[in-house]
């Protein structure tokens, strides 16, 4: 996560750090409509994992919630883990270490959100 934070923050994005899943979930609640553009979730994190904290936001009683493009960040490249991760909720997929040509890929392909 390291790369994604310095590359976005020199880039001029608002970084809202959580140390875990039920974090996550916390710090979208709080945050104001449409103020989130783009979620990047480790899958793997304690108290609650990625897929559950993304299940979490996407059922949320807020319009951006299920609009909200969430990106899972993964050691685990296997398709199966893909599949669950995308159905859980998540918008795309990237494993790490992370090369930053994928993130600003990733991110390209959801500007216009």
């Amino acid at each position: 996560m390291e790369i994604a934070e310095f590359l976005l923050t020199n880039a001029g994005a608002v970084i809202i750090r959580a140390s875990n899943g039920k974090e996550a979930v916390e710090a979208f609640a709080k945050s104001g409509v449409g103020e989130v553009n783009v979620i990047l979730m480790d899958i793997m994190m304690p108290v609650m994992d990625g897929m559950e904290a993304t299940r979490e936001i996407r059922t949320m009683n807020r319009s951006d919630a299920s609009a909200v493009v969430i990106i899972a960040m993964t050691a685990n490249a296997f398709t199966e883990d893909k599949t669950k991760a995308l159905k859980s909720g998540m918008d795309d997929y990237l494993t790490k270490p992370l090369e930053s040509e994928k993130l600003i890929r990733a991110l390209s392909r959801y500007k216009h959100n």
